[in-house]
Order: structure tokens, then C-alpha cells, then sequence
């Protein structure tokens, strides 16, 4: 008896020194093994500009993710001028927003591409929890603007437009008109807000949400 105690005894510690070897090693790993994924998937949708690179680009390593890099700054500065802006909302107006289903897909990824940009306080109001689905149940959602009352189901009452992401593609969702009573706004960032809903709630924000 007291051999196999002194084996189980010896397996526990072992197992417990493996799983904290393990666990220890394992955030570190997947981390990596994301940002090599990552790398390699921005590496093989960038093979077109490499492929079109001259030669004497091509000698620097990744020489195609410095371009892109260039290529996004010259792009920011240009958008800085005025006349350039106009130019691309009018682009956007009277080309983009003709063609139905064009008009839906291009638009919606600009709406969620701009919850994510710091400089853009327009397009997601505010951050929000609004009831959703059962009784006692809530999403997190962003308030995207108030209704117009002719268009509310009660002129009485102000509704606001709720956007509600899905979890883990943030790309689809769902379009809510709530009372604006029933919108409780949370003071965390969208990119907090995104990071939330994308982890299915594993990733939380360290900033002190709103009481």
C-alpha cells in the first residue's frame, strides 16, 4: 500500500508540475503562433504588391509590408487636404451608394471599420447595454443615432438606433430601435467594446465601467 501511495503521490506532483509548466508556456505560445498567423496571412494577401515590386525592392525583406506602410501614410497625408475628402464623400454618394448591393457591404464594413478609429467620434455614439432577447438577458451594443419620431413606434417616447455585433464576427449584427431609457451607456472605448464581443467575453476592459 504504501508503494502505490508513494506513486500516486509522485503522478500528482508531476501532473501538477507539467500542467503549471504548461499553463505557464501556453499564453506565450498561442500568442506567438497568432502573430506568425497573422503575419503570414497579411504576407500572402500582400503578394500582388510584391509580385509588382521592381527588382531592387525586392532584395529587402517583407519589402512589400514597408510599402503598404508608406503607401498608407502618403494616403493620410492626402486625405488631410480638404478638397480630397470632398472628393471621396461625393465618390462614395453618388457611385457607391447607387449600387444595391454594393451599397450595403461597402458601407457596413466602413461603419465597423470606423468604430475602430480613435479620431472618429461620429459614426458609434456611445457604448452601450439594451435588453436583448429573453427577459433579463442584455448585449452590448453601440448607440449609432437617435430616431427621427415620426419613424419611432411611439412619439412619445425617444428611440435611439442600437447596433448589436455578433460574436465572433463583428462584421454581422443586429439593428435594434430601443427606448432610450432601456440603453444604459458604458464608459469603455469601442476598441474596448470590440475586444469584448470579438473574445465572446473573455477579454474584459480594466476600465471602470459606469455605475
Amino acid at each position: 500500500m504504501t508503494l502505490k501511495k508513494n506513486i500516486k503521490i509522485t503522478y500528482q506532483v508531476l501532473q501538477s508540475i507539467f500542467l503549471k509548466g504548461l499553463f505557464t508556456l501556453l499564453p506565450l505560445t498561442l500568442t506567438l503562433a497568432l502573430l506568425s498567423f497573422c503575419f503570414n496571412l497579411i504576407k500572402s494577401w500582400l503578394q500582388p504588391v510584391y509580385d509588382m515590386e521592381p527588382e531592387s525592392l525586392r532584395i529587402v525583406p517583407h519589402s512589400e509590408i514597408f510599402l503598404v506602410i508608406a503607401a498608407i501614410f502618403v494616403v493620410g497625408v492626402i486625405m488631410q487636404i480638404f478638397i480630397v475628402t470632398h472628393l471621396v464623400d461625393t465618390i462614395e454618394n453618388s457611385i457607391l451608394n447607387r449600387i444595391p448591393l454594393l451599397r450595403q457591404i461597402y458601407f457596413g464594413i466602413k461603419q465597423l471599420v470606423n468604430a475602430l478609429n480613435p479620431n472618429d467620434q461620429i459614426t458609434f455614439k456611445h457604448v452601450v447595454n439594451v435588453p436583448f432577447g429573453a427577459t433579463g438577458t442584455y448585449a452590448l451594443g453601440f448607440l449609432t443615432n437617435y430616431i427621427n419620431p415620426e419613424l419611432a413606434p411611439n412619439k412619445d417616447i425617444r428611440y435611439v438606433s442600437v447596433f448589436v455585433p455578433t460574436t465572433p464576427n463583428p462584421t454581422t449584427g443586429f439593428y435594434l430601435v430601443v427606448p432610450e431609457s432601456d440603453c444604459r451607456i458604458l464608459n469603455i472605448t469601442r476598441q474596448e467594446a470590440m475586444t469584448v464581443i470579438i473574445s465572446g467575453g473573455i477579454l474584459q476592459p480594466e476600465t471602470n465601467i459606469s455605475q
